[in-house]
């Protein structure tokens, strides 16, 4: 009876790990394309300036050479940081950051819009 609850405990935390591997994979790639934009530009810029530099010794295949090492590279870091986080423990439900993700709102913001004192029935202050 210990080992099937043992085994069934190891199949609930695997499930767990995989489910915060892949949800800080998608988190870490939707953070590295919104909001590392501009670094991501400056790298496409220097790969295309080693690209050019490359095509005098590899003429036919320069820019997939660099452009493959650019996106392998990406990858990796992508996976390795949600590995690492995955591996610390960090689970996506902790990070204060990522309300978003878990579709809660922040309670601070409130809209207000020009005409809302006519038409909103929310309480004045």
């Amino acid at each position: 009876m210990a080992l099937a609850q043992a085994q069934e405990l190891s199949k609930t935390q695997l499930s767990t790990a995989i489910r915060s591997f892949l949800i800080w994979t998608f988190t870490l790639t939707v953070c590295w394309l919104v909001v590392g934009f501009p670094l991501i530009f400056l790298i496409m810029t220097i790969g295309s300036l080693f690209a050019i530099s490359l095509q005098a010794v590899l003429p036919t295949s320069a820019v997939f050479v660099v452009a493959g090492s650019i996106l392998l590279a990406n990858v990796l870091v992508v996976l390795f940081g949600a590995g690492l986080l995955t591996l610390k423990g960090i689970h996506p439900h902790q990070v204060s950051w990522l309300r978003w993700l878990n579709g809660e709102a922040n309670p601070s913001n409130h809209s207000v819009y020009a005409s809302c004192p006519l038409t909103c029935d929310r309480p004045s202050k």
